[in-house]
């Protein structure tokens, strides 16, 4: 497969559909392209004076976040269009519906790659949710 539209755009990124895989929802399994590693740690919902942001609350806590890797992209000459794979880690995954929905408004077209595991805990009890980015600009 050649380069996808992702956010009106011509992506440099493919993404591959591997023959016999079922397709992925809301994610893609293959993201490749050509370019500079970028690896973004993971970002929890903490503002630029670390204060927690919508404890509590994993949209608003997922607003944070987003806007947090949003900023850490941009600070390696990247954008969301340029993101092969997500992390999440999440306390609970009922807080998924709430987490991909901000995720979408980031990513509308193709979806990188992810992967969502609950955890049991995060370095703080106020953190529901940390997600972590790799990207090749």
């Amino acid at each position: 497969m050649g380069g996808s539209i992702s956010g009106g755009t011509l992506s440099k990124l493919s993404f591959p559909r591997p023959d016999g895989v079922a397709p992925g929802n809301g994610y893609s399994h293959v993201v490749t392209g050509p370019g500079q590693w970028v690896a973004i740690a993971g970002q929890v919902a903490l503002d630029g004076d670390g204060n927690f942001v919508g404890i509590g609350d994993a949209g608003a806590q997922a607003e944070q976040v987003f806007a947090n890797l949003d900023a850490s992209l941009k600070a390696a000459g990247a954008t969301f269009e340029d993101v092969v794979k997500l992390n999440f880690y999440v306390t609970d995954m009922a807080y998924l519906p709430a987490i991909r929905a901000v995720r979408d408004r980031y990513l509308p077209g193709a979806k990188p790659a992810g992967t969502a595991v609950q955890v049991v805990a995060l370095f703080s009890p106020d953190a529901l949710l940390e997600i972590d980015a790799y990207a090749i600009v």
